[in-house]
């Protein structure tokens, strides 16, 4: 039984100040439940993502209630935004529920500098940057390439392989999600196109809303968390946003192919085959689990690699030290993701799997997978906004933990699709309107500049007062761009 979008906005009723519900009707297996700020209510509702996340709720073996954060946009399958749970042991796993891009994702990191000390010299560092760093559509690094059996070793062991091949160093394993390696990878999984597609990417940051950004703390929230995370006023900092590039887009398609011979097979009755899934104990479960965790791996080590060329064009630029730039990593989060975890689920501790769609992952304090630096206050959340006005770093509650499965928002989600943008803006345009913010930007292509102008995206404040005022993340410090590399 297909819903529609009006079916859905009737069901729609607001709960709490920040979080609002679609009770459960027809198909729909369990609620769903989403989060907005009042000011946000209308857009999100004239966008058909409330409708996917209401077929996210028909889905064999989920838990609870489909939920959506409030970047919440359209996708493939499951909105962009969307988080959902499935037990185990009856549960499916949907390569919709984790997207094309497997593991996009951001790492921070901060130096031991003000932006003051650098301010003469940014230009140079941007421009240092998009030279060290291939980006763009197809790009590759010609001096860095890999035979298929080391690319295989890349898939399994992630942010490792990096560090022992020279690429990073052994402290940021410490603070990234999983220590940059996924147990359960499998590159046998992992198609030969795939492979073939990864091969020459690895190190590249690629296009579309990807991003280098040099950035500075703006206004700290914390005093006492952002001390202990390494933060100070003025200080110094880089974003990266990528992922696993051209081989996790080809995993997805290939196993969406797979998935939707697995649903026929099954006789499940889905309102959207986007939403096509196999059963997480079936052969085609495990394979997809496997091939998906290699490409997150993929994407791990691919920013690592990135880090170690961010830093070398510092070293270059600046005629410092390591120990004088002092750039260490805060963290690093997946985005389209899809984790083994151990959830209460009425009280009772139940293993399941969570798709994360657009999300991050915003464990609370004491959780043994937050690092110990971080268990006191809870994981670090890095939310980037878009590049002409602020991002922010919060952390993870234990009102994520009962109620968002330790989940939360991943960005500022899209007011215009990239078409619309293109017809609204021009790249000269955006250009002149960031110089005149002082933000210096560089990229690959003038339709990416347009793609991803501000004016593009929501208001990533917005987004993280509806998080933070519905206690699913707390707020540390904001970053303000001064200079932004895009493919």
């Amino acid at each position: 039984m297909k819903m529609t979008i009006g079916e859905v906005l009737s069901h729609v009723e607001k709960i709490e100040k920040y979080k609002y519900r679609i009770r459960k009707f027809g198909p729909m297996r369990v609620d769903g439940v989403f989060f907005a700020t009042s000011s946000m209510i209308n857009h999100i509702k004239e966008d058909e993502a409330l409708l996917q996340l209401a077929n996210v709720a028909t889905m064999p073996g989920i838990l609870k209630y489909s939920l959506a954060m409030p970047d919440i946009h359209w996708g493939y399958g499951f909105p962009i935004g969307g988080v959902a749970a499935f037990k185990f042991d009856e549960g499916v796993i949907s390569p919709g529920g984790v997207g094309y891009d497997i593991n996009c994702g951001v790492r921070l990191l901060i130096t031991n500098l003000k932006f003051s000390e650098v301010k003469d010299k940014l230009l140079n560092l941007v421009n240092g940057i998009f030279q060290n760093v291939p980006c763009g559509v197809g790009s590759k690094r010609r001096d860095f390439k890999l035979s298929r059996k080391e690319l295989k070793r890349v898939l399994r062991e992630g942010a490792k392989w990096a560090v022992e091949n020279g690429f990073g160093e052994g402290e940021d394993l410490f603070f990234i999600e999983d220590g940059g390696k996924i147990e359960f990878a499998n590159p046998e999984y992992v198609s030969d196109r795939a492979i073939e597609r990864g091969l020459p990417q690895l190190g590249t940051l690629g296009s579309g809303n990807h991003f280098i950004e040099i950035g500075y703390v703006g206004e700290i929230f914390d005093e006492k968390i952002s001390n202990a995370m390494g933060f100070f006023k003025d200080q110094l900092t880089v974003t990266i946003h990528t992922g696993s590039r051209g081989l996790g887009y080809q995993v997805c398609d290939d196993y969406i192919k797979v998935m939707r011979k697995v649903v026929n097979r099954m006789g499940y009755d889905l309102p959207d085959m986007q939403l096509c899934c196999a059963p997480l104990k079936s052969e085609e479960g495990k394979r997809y689990l496997g091939a998906m965790a290699s490409a997150a791996n993929y994407a791990f080590a691919n920013r690592e690699i990135i880090t170690h060329w961010v830093r070398e064009t510092f070293y270059k630029v600046l005629g410092i030290s390591p120990s004088q730039l002092g750039m260490k990593l805060i963290y690093d989060v997946a985005h389209n993701i899809a984790k083994i975890e151990e959830h209460l689920v009425d009280g009772e501790k139940v293993k399941v799997c969570v798709h994360r769609k657009g999300a991050t992952r915003a464990f609370g304090p004491g959780h043994n997978l937050v690092p110990q630096k971080y268990r006191a206050f809870g994981q670090p959340v890095l939310i980037p906004g878009d590049m002409g006005r602020y991002s922010y770093v919060l952390v993870g509650t234990d009102i994520a933990m009962r109620d968002t499965f330790g989940s939360t928002c991943h960005g500022a989600g899209r007011m215009l699709s990239r078409a619309k943008a293109k017809r609204k803006g021009s790249a000269i345009g955006v250009r002149r309107e960031l110089e005149k913010r002082g933000i210096y930007l560089v990229a690959a292509s003038k339709w990416t500049i347009v793609e991803e102008m501000p004016e593009a995206y929501k208001d990533v404040s917005d987004v993280v007062e509806a998080v933070s005022g519905a206690g699913i993340s707390k707020k540390v410090v904001m970053l303000k761009p001064l200079g932004v590399i895009k493919g």
